[in-house]
């Protein structure tokens, strides 16, 4: 018997209303605290005039190649196997992908200090674009990790197949 109940997707989610984008929409929603999604958007289009201040480009593009250049490839999951635990690394289908990438944007942003939200958020989002900066650095960490535990991935097999 499975030890998880199977995850179901829910209603598709509205596109954003200045850039007609769900990804974006998406975003917001994963800034939001506390329900309060006009503060979420505003800090959000802030940061995005802010990139197009100082890099004289559609921020829209560069967002998308920056969450692209942050989203994992593989993890590592804990599996047990005859008593023992292992870190066995698997590959990040399309979904989880991108929740990543805009997790580790978020918490990269949120753990500066010292500047408005937008700045931190706008800054994050331009380094990740050149792949530099903290959330830039949690992908190749855990690819680091899923490479340096490469030898259990055949206890992968173990676990369900899912399609991509």
């Amino acid at each position: 018997m499975p030890r998880k109940s199977r995850s179901y997707k829910r209603h598709p989610i509205a596109p954003d209303p200045r850039y007609n984008n769900v990804k974006v929409a998406k975003f917001v929603n994963y800034l939001m605290e506390r329900g309060k999604k006009t503060v979420a958007q505003t800090i959000l289009y802030d940061a995005f005039d802010f990139i197009k201040e100082k890099m004289n480009t559609e921020p829209r593009q560069i967002f998308d190649t920056a969450l692209k250049n942050v989203s994992p490839l593989v993890e590592i999951k804990g599996r047990r196997i005859g008593g023992a635990n292992y870190q066995v690394p698997m590959e990040v289908f399309e979904p989880r992908k991108t929740t990543l990438g805009m997790r580790w944007l978020i918490a990269a942003s949120r753990s500066k200090k010292g500047k408005p939200m937008y700045m931190k958020l706008g800054e994050e989002i331009m380094e990740a674009y050149n792949k530099q900066g903290a959330a830039f650095k949690k992908r190749e960490d855990t690819h680091r990790m899923a490479e340096a535990n490469k030898a259990f991935a055949h206890f992968a097999r173990f676990t369900k197949k899912r399609k991509a």
